[in-house]
């Protein structure tokens, strides 16, 4: 549980009162009471009101709204307005405004424009925290602190090139040990003071995002920005815990957000939280995935969704409305996977600047008379209904699927093979042939504990980091299943290649040596040649992308490339070591063959599917108390019948026990309760 004021799962969003006059407040207290809303965010960027100038803090306005929500039943997600610094700041220390990639400073202007190694930033964030966390420590409407608000961005300043260089000292030690981890005797890099580095931008090193001339120097910048951001939360972090120690301490993340290591961040997250904004056309599998991983952050604890939109975003490029009974759907999806909270940005939508557009549960015309209130209300209702019964229920998944924001940055930052590789999308199609199998997966990082898991699959594991192929020996040696493919164990933590053949530190448990990477044109297709029938695989099936050239070192071969010079070689392999097994997929296969693979490890594993349900059904369980919790989220428009079994069950957003077959309706969600 969050936090024992509030036993139940937690409704409401972000809230500005700030942004109107006192008789709108009054307006929002009731309609909010309508909604069933119970936690309101707030202050997220109100540093400018709070602090007019460098000695003056007003929080008068702040504890008027503290108190008005206590008072009208509203809980209180205190954010420490962070996320944009007042533009005083900006003019009287040009340091605390960032450098951009190209060489270019910001001005004072939009947010998220704050250096993250500058001394002033650093000094009056950790203030205000603390000046917050001084003054509110005794409310009893606090329920959680919020530090900043999506961190995120990077900076080539002077500040953050003297930290990179301090950051760098402390990693490699010497500079022989960092010359030699970059690489730079190639094209005449060689440091011979530390003096000598500089951030790689667009005036060094890099180009058109994440096109760079030196892999290694640019992995470690994207390390230490993402270290940089961290300690300027962490900074905030003990600022509050020195006068609440027991009120938990949160910053809101962004899914498969690029720039930041995540697991990293997690440990010092008391508890995780995320903004969801999925377009209309994004896969809901993919979603589910996102859902998956900030769940898998902290080793499977019950998450917090921050933000998402009642009904349409403003940023993007085609914002299309949450079809009606969508936006319910997809906050029992968030639930389903972990969430202990439904919250929204925004519960009254702003009247000016960039985000007037972006959906809110009171809309602009003011009144509770509107498709999105409506929905709000009743899913208001529901959640109150539902009280305490799924908090801090969890997964018991048997399938581990490997991401690490590392080896995404390493893939995406080397020269080649291939533009067309994308290290989220083929993760996702190997969570996806599960999702649609209702196979249930848990995202978990190369530092959780194997052992957990029948099954761990780490899909174009490229970067191999110290003590991962151990790990994974020792994972298969004791009977696990393990799944890699092509474009894994290229090279070590620095991006340096290990030689003596791909895949490197993997081949002894793989069994083959990958020779060759052919990259395919987008308009090329090879294919997976099975030698023989194996459960629901048989025949041919196209792959793509890449296409690893690879030898047998004891492994068997399951299936042959169709097609160019190399027919006949292998693309599927098994190798038997110790008492498992350890597959190499070497080329990006058809969803087909996909579904049909983990389908026949499943199998072998003893993993079974959750139930049968039709296409667009959506099938997930939280466990808790020695009972179990079903979720059925129909995505199609139209009703959808599944066969859940003969035992009867709870439905408990109706109270009816049912059994054999039900109907979800379209859009619809059923949450079946049964004793284990």
């Amino acid at each position: 549980m969050i936090n024992d004021k509030l036993p139940k799962i937690w409704y409401g969003g972000d809230y500005n009162p700030e942004q109107w006059d006192a008789e709108i407040w009054k307006e929002d207290e009731r309609m909010f009471k309508l909604a069933g809303i119970d936690v309101a965010t707030v202050n997220v960027f109100s540093w400018a009101l709070n602090q007019p100038d460098e000695d003056t803090y007003n929080f008068s306005q702040l504890d008027e709204t503290m108190d008005r929500l206590y008072k009208s039943g509203v809980y209180v997600c205190l954010a420490t307005s962070t996320g944009a610094h007042p533009a005083w700041m900006a003019r009287k220390y040009p340091d605390v405004t960032r450098v951009d990639v190209q060489g270019r400073k910001r001005k004072f202007g939009g947010r998220h424009n704050s250096c993250p190694n500058s001394p002033t930033y650093r000094k009056y964030s950790a203030r205000m925290a603390g000046k917050l966390a001084e003054r509110y420590k005794d409310h009893p409407g606090l329920v959680i602190w919020h530090i900043s608000n999506e961190y995120g961005g990077y900076c080539y300043c002077d500040n953050c090139a003297a930290g990179f260089r301090n950051w760098l000292k402390e990693r490699y030690g010497s500079l022989d040990t960092l010359n030699k981890a970059w690489n730079t005797r190639f094209w005449g890099h060689t440091f011979y003071d530390w003096e000598e580095i500089v951030p790689p931008s667009e005036l060094s090193e890099e180009w058109n995002g994440n096109r760079t001339n030196f892999q290694g120097i640019s992995l470690d910048y994207r390390r230490f920005m993402s270290h940089s951001l961290l300690e300027c939360y962490r900074l905030e972090y003990e600022e509050i815990k020195k006068h609440t120690p027991n009120i938990p301490v949160t910053t809101n993340l962004m899914g498969f957000y690029p720039e930041l290591n995540y697991f990293e961040w997690a440990k010092y997250m008391d508890i995780v939280s995320w903004d969801n904004y999925p377009s209309l056309d994004t896969p809901v599998s993919f979603t589910a995935m996102t859902h998956d991983l900030m769940r898998g952050l902290k080793g499977g604890d019950p998450f917090m969704l921050m933000e998402q939109t009642p009904s349409q975003q403003n940023w993007q490029p085609y914002n299309s409305l949450k079809r009606p009974g969508v936006m319910r759907l997809w906050s029992y999806q968030a639930v389903a996977r972990g969430a202990d909270t439904v919250l929204f940005f925004q519960l009254r939508r702003s009247i000016g600047a960039c985000e007037k557009y972006h959906g809110a549960v009171i809309e602009h015309v003011g009144h509770e008379h509107t498709r999105v209130f409506r929905e709000c209300a009743e899913l208001g209702r529901e959640l109150e209904q539902l009280g305490d019964t799924l908090l801090d229920a969890r997964t018991e998944a048997k399938i581990g699927i490997v991401y690490d924001w590392e080896n995404r940055w390493a893939t995406e930052l080397t020269s080649g093979p291939t533009i067309a590789l994308n290290y989220v999308d083929e993760v996702h199609k190997y969570y996806d042939a599960l999702f649609q199998m209702h196979v249930e997966s848990d995202m978990i990082s190369v530092e959780e504990d194997f052992g957990k898991y029948e099954i761990v699959i780490a899909p174009v594991m490229y970067m191999v980091k110290p003590g991962f192929a151990k790990k994974v020996e020792e994972f298969v040696a004791a009977g696990g299943t393990f799944v890699t493919t092509f474009f894994s164990g290229i090279v070590n933590e620095n991006d340096l290649v290990t030689t003596g053949g791909y895949p490197g530190e993997l081949r002894s448990v793989l069994g083959i040596w990958a020779e060759e990477i052919d990259a395919l044109f987008p308009d090329q297709k090879n294919q997976i040649v099975m030698k023989q029938a194996w459960g629901e695989l048989d025949g041919q099936f196209e792959c793509g992308l890449l296409c690893d050239l690879i030898h047998s070192e004891g492994a068997e071969v399951l299936a042959e490339y169709g097609s160019d010079f190399y027919k006949g070689m292998p693309v599927l392999t098994v190798n038997n070591f110790g008492s498992g097994r350890a597959y190499y997929v070497a080329s990006s296969p058809a969803p087909s063959f996909l579904q049909g693979f983990l389908a026949n490890l499943c199998e072998e594993k003893g993993i079974k599917p959750l139930l049968d349900a039709p296409a667009g059904v959506e099938a997930a369980r939280r466990v808790k108390d020695g009972k179990e919790f079903l979720f059925l989220l129909n995505h199609n428009a139209d009703a959808a019948a599944v066969e859940i079994g003969t035992d009867s069950r709870k439905e408990l957003l109706s109270g009816d026990t049912v059994s054999g077959t039900v109907t979800v309706p379209g859009r619809g969600v059923l949450i079946l309760e049964n004793a284990r």
